[in-house]
């Protein structure tokens, strides 16, 4: 995949709510755009919301690509929020983009971003741990929740998907 550190390590981290339910969907959001529309803002994370999203229909692609793309709802109250990229297409990968595959639809979330462990600063993609294969969104720490604040978004971050 071609991604860029560099590109994305200075991004803000946040925390993703359902705007309807106001339940937590992940705290590894990242502000991003479409790549064939910037007009169109997300969020987007590394992790798999297994806990608070699941599937819902079949897998579809759109005209702008042939990604295979597949709805996510928010097990609390069942309100599409998003959708995983099941299967990118190879110009997708190719593209300049995040590495991310779990997407969250601007409208139909609210975000915070968080702050570090001094929680004077926020906290940025460059500063979290390497993931290995075994976490996933549920294995983060108490510590890590308490270090959130709300705050506007300036700037756009630029993603494929």
């Amino acid at each position: 995949m071609s991604t860029s550190n560099a590109n994305f390590k200075n991004k803000c981290v946040t925390q993703v709510n359902c705007i309807f339910c106001e339940s937590l969907l992940c705290t590894r959001g990242m502000k991003a755009v479409l790549l064939a529309d910037t007009e169109i803002e997300l969020f987007s994370t590394d992790i798999p919301p297994n806990r608070t999203v699941d599937f819902v229909a079949s897998c579809y692609s759109t005209e702008s690509c042939k990604c295979k793309l597949r709805d996510i709802a928010c097990l609390k109250c069942g309100n599409v929020v998003g959708y995983h990229v099941v299967a990118p297409c190879k110009p997708c990968l190719l593209s300049c983009n995040n590495g991310h595959f779990w997407m969250f639809n601007s409208e139909a979330v609210s975000t915070l971003n968080r702050l570090d462990v001094t929680g004077l600063n926020l906290l940025l993609w460059g500063d979290l741990p390497e993931l290995d294969d075994s976490e996933n969104e549920e294995s983060e720490s108490p510590l890590e929740e308490e270090c959130i604040r709300p705050t506007e978004y300036h700037g756009v971050h630029v993603t494929c998907f």
